[in-house]
């Protein structure tokens, strides 16, 4: 199988989709952060009071949001990476897509609420270790 290696003008023209699709997934991962510390919160309540009752009903409820939640970020991961992407960073926003410079394979990246690619990696590298196109 070979490898897609794109230019900056193609990534570019996915980020309309991209921004579309991430937000979404860090929406639902924020969510799923929020609603897991209150759950969690909730059980050491319970354990620094000796024991207590939870409400099967709210925690059942709770637990199938976390799960759609889940599903929601793994469907929005998919699609990422059915453009050609690979998801670095959820919180984030961050994507990497394969590209060839200078003879080299390396990642253009791309962060939410950028409009252009302006911003290059080496492929064991990360978002902290950018340099300008």
């Amino acid at each position: 199988m070979t490898e897609r290696y794109f230019t900056p003008a193609e990534v570019e023209a996915l980020i309309p989709a991209l921004t579309g699709i991430m937000q979404g997934v860090m929406e639902a991962h924020a969510e799923a952060a929020a609603l897991r510390e209150r759950m969690q919160a909730e059980q050491q309540r319970i354990a620094l009071v000796g024991g207590g009752v939870i409400d099967a009903a709210t925690w059942r409820a709770e637990r199938q949001r976390l799960d759609r939640l889940a599903e929601r970020m793994q469907r929005g991961l998919g699609e990422v990476v059915s453009l050609g992407g690979v998801p670095k960073d959820v919180s984030m926003g961050l994507v990497d897509f394969p590209h060839r410079r200078a003879g080299e394979i390396v990642n253009l990246c791309w962060k939410y609420g950028e409009r252009v690619i302006r911003f290059w990696h080496g492929l064991d590298e990360g978002y902290a270790a950018r340099r300008p196109l």
